[in-house]
This record gives structure tokens, sequence and C-alpha cells, in this order.
């Protein structure tokens, strides 16, 4: 097959724009053929470790056809090294794969085979990640390569993974066209909610790869380390077993990522995390609070035309208190293996939530057992270092602790995060039933991550449906909103 596509390369495409040839017969676009050789190529490679000399040749005579480097097609050399060279071509890798769609509807043919030439290398160094021991330095460059394939896609770098939540970056609109081998430049733009679950995915495979504790214990490999999600749950998994130098390094890369992380989160919080103007509280009469515009328009029948002065008799003030009401937030998290990225995110929900005034945060983490971490809920970091990921799932053991903090209901809110793949299903409902009867208000979450995906027992889906509380779909924006809604 391979040698058959060179072939069909070298053959058509040598000067012909396409149109009939001598015998009537269609002759195929040499746009086309190059495109169709740079994707096949990239099919060959992830899908088959043995190199396809034909295809290779024919890529690399596409390449050097269209000006591009030789670079793009060595499977060793990252996108960064490639960008460093050749810095031209990093504005052409940003939303490379959410490609605007054709004003005139007419196909710009020799602008598809250059970004399926970009689009290849792309999604090789990320897809085809190989096997055996992974490095350090091998984790960070497939994490640099990640990042462009966020770029590339319209998102930010580590959006996709889990760093940090967020939109997309909105540069470039969605495209209606395909992305068959046969069909127009890849819009990958649309599968997004399916490719950041991948990436993290193929990013734990990786980090499961490495030695880590032998990474931890050198200085100088750790620093090579980027903190993620994938890299924070081996981590936490492993701190029990670390000493030294390497829980040194561990702990400085959970601080990192945690700080990262919660920068993010705060943006998101305060947004809009302030109440109602309170206009029974009267205005603070300082200057910063003068209200210049309408002290001008109150005051207009004081105009001396002669004179062409204003004589103001009332100045007019801004109100700046808004409405605060003290109240409870309960954030339950379920500790076991599959929820290692919401125990993360609402880790540090909760701090920052806890940092707000008038919030009282509580933090409770529970498998078969539970744990009440309100003590270290304005730390994230510290709360972290007290998990214990793993185990089985039982939260009426929570719901224990969870009760009794309820002092009044109308004024407290239980955010309750898990797969809730329970031992005593009937038993943990019925006291959630009675939480949401109480007058509190009671928020099911599925899983708190960035990439939004995330398993949930239908039995409670169900159950909580009929409650009049569905379950909040995974991603940590629509909590980081309801939250907002109720504390505000």
């Amino acid at each position: 097959m391979s040698e058959r596509i060179g072939e069909h390369y070298s053959e058509h495409d040598s000067g012909r724009s396409g149109g009939q040839g001598t015998d009537g017969a269609p002759v195929p676009v040499p746009d086309e053929n190059r495109r169709q050789v740079l994707y096949w190529r990239l099919l060959a490679r992830l899908f088959d470790p043995e190199e396809q000399a034909s295809l290779e040749s024919a890529s690399l005579a596409v390449v050097e056809d269209i000006g591009l480097p030789a670079a793009l097609l060595d499977p060793g050399a990252s996108v960064d090294s490639v960008v460093q060279r050749h810095p031209e071509l990093a504005a052409e890798f940003e939303g490379l794969m959410a490609p605007e769609p054709d004003e005139d509807g007419v196909r710009d043919r020799a602008a598809e085979v250059r970004r399926a030439a970009l689009a290849s290398k792309v999604l090789l160094n990320v897809f085809a990640s190989g096997s055996g021991t992974v490095s350090a330095e091998q984790l960070a460059r497939w994490q640099s390569d990640a990042g462009w394939l966020e770029r590339a896609l319209g998102c930010r770098p580590g959006e996709l993974r889990g760093g940090g939540g967020g939109g997309r970056t909105g540069g470039r609109g969605v495209s209606p066209t395909g992305t068959g081998v046969g069909g127009p430049a890849p819009d990958l733009s649309r599968l997004i909610p399916e490719i950041g679950p991948e990436l993290g995915s193929i990013e734990a495979g990786l980090v499961k790869r490495m030695h880590l504790r032998e990474v931890l214990s050198d200085p100088a490999l750790a620093s090579r380390l980027t903190p993620s999600m994938s890299l924070i749950e081996q981590l936490l998994r492993d701190k029990d077993n670390l000493s030294g130098v390497a829980l040194a390094n561990a702990k400085s890369l959970i601080r990192r990522y945690v700080d990262e992380v919660a920068q993010v989160l705060r943006s998101q919080v305060e947004k809009s995390t302030v109440g109602d103007i309170d206009r029974s509280v009267p205005p603070k009469r300082v200057f910063r609070n003068l209200d210049l515009d309408r002290t001008i328009w109150k005051n207009l029948t004081n105009w001396d035309p002669e004179e062409e002065r204003l004589y103001v008799d009332r100045l007019y003030y801004r109100h700046t208190s808004r409405k605060t009401t003290p109240q409870r937030l309960i954030v339950v998290v379920d500790q076991s293996g599959s929820m290692v990225d919401s125990m993360v995110n609402c880790t540090i929900l909760a701090s920052i939530f806890a940092g707000l005034p008038k919030v009282d945060v509580h933090l409770i983490a529970y498998d078969t057992q539970a744990l009440d971490l309100t003590p270290w809920s304005h730390d994230p970091f510290e709360t972290l270092l007290r998990t214990k990921l793993g185990g089985g799932t039982d939260g009426t053991v929570a719901m224990t602790l969870t009760q009794p903090k309820i002092a009044e209901p109308r004024n407290t809110v239980v955010v309750w995060i898990s797969d809730f793949y329970e031992w005593r299903t009937e038993e943990l409902f019925e006291s959630m039933a009675a939480i949401h009867r109480s007058g509190a208000k009671f928020i099911p979450v599925g899983s708190v991550t960035s990439a939004g995906r995330g398993s949930v027992n239908p039995w409670f889906r169900e159950k909580f449906k009929d409650l009049g509380t569905p379950v909040i779909s995974g991603h940590i924006k629509k909590l980081v909103h309801e939250l907002k809604t109720f504390l505000t």
C-alpha cells in the first residue's frame, strides 16, 4: 500500500494542475496527493512501528516542495525545538485544528497541505508515545508537545489535561469540515471532550512508566518534571514510601501544582463572589465614593450662565456596602482511587472559599473511613498530604461526620463529590434526601475534573434527578458557578 501511494505521488505531482488527461480520465490535483501522502504517513507511524521508506521519502518531498523544514518529519524533534529553529511557525500552530471556514466556499488546497504537515507533527509527537521506561526529560518533552496540541485545538496549554480548567481561548471558529484522509484539513475542535481524557490517559501511562522514586531522588532530574494531575496522583499514592530528598522534591512538585491550579480557580471565584448592593446602609461619604455624574445632574438647576459656574448644594455618593450573609459550606469528597482528580481540585476549591469573608468551610474526605480535614481546609497542600488515596467506598461513614455540622439548614450547602458506587446505597441516599428536605442545599457532583469526564452510578443519578437535585456534570466551572450563586 505505502509503495503504491509513494508511486501515486511521484506520478501525478510533477507540475500537473488537475483537470482531464489525454484519455479523458480525471487527473488528481497535486495538492490532494501531497496531503494524502502526509496523512498516510501519519497513520502508518501511529499504527505500525516499522518505518515505511516510500512514505517517508514521499513526505520529505512534499515538505520540501511547500517550503517547510524537514525537521517536521523527525520523530525525535519536539515541537518546541522546531519552533525555536523556525519561530515563524509558532503562529501557524495556534488554532491549527480549529480552522476558520473558507469565506468564499473555495478550498485553499495549498494551505490544507501546509496544515496537514504541521498537524501531523503535533499528532504524531503526542499520540505515538512509544514503550519502555520514560525519563523525566521525555515526560517534559511530551507535556510540551501536548501543550502545542492544546494550542492547535484553540485551548490553553494544560487545559485539557487538568491544568486549571477555563474555557476555550476562542481564537478561531469551528469549521464544519471533515477529518478523513481524503477530506479537507482536520478540524478536531469538536472532539475536545474526547481528546482531553485521552491526553490525560497517555500522560498517566507515561508517568507510570517512569522510575519515579529514582527521579525524585536526583534533584537535577526532579527539576525537569512539570507538575500535572497524573504526576500528582502518583506522588500522593507513593508519598508514604518517600523520604529525604525524594520526599522534599515530591512536596515541592505538589506545592507547585496546587499553586498553579489555585491561581486559575481563584480568578474564577473572584469574578462574582460579592453580594447585591445593600442600599439600607448609607454610603460612606469619602471622595473615592463620590458619584460625580449624579452630583452634576442633580445640581444642574444651580447653573449660573453669566458666571459659567455650577453651584453644588449637595454631594451624592455611591453605595458600596454589599449584603453578606454568613454561610456554611460542607465539602465531602470521595478519596477512593478513581476520584483523585476530584480530591485535588475540591481541596483547592475549598481552600479558596475558606478565604472568603463570612464563609465557614468544612472539608471531609472518605473511602471506607472518613477524615475531617476542616482544620487544614485553608491550606490545600497540607490537606493533600493528609489524604490516603485508594481503597473502597462507604459514604455512610462520611455522613456520620457531615450531619452534626448542619446546624442551620437554610444557611448550609453540602457538596458531595463521588462516583456514587456505594455498598450501602439505600441507606446513604435516604440520609442525603433528609439533608435536602431539611432545607439545606445539597449538590451532588459526579466528579470535578478539567476535562469533565466521569462515571456516575446510574441508580444514584436517577434518584437525585427525582429528588430535584440532579448530579452536576464533572466540569469544575459548573461547581464554582453553583457555589457562587448560593454563597453570594
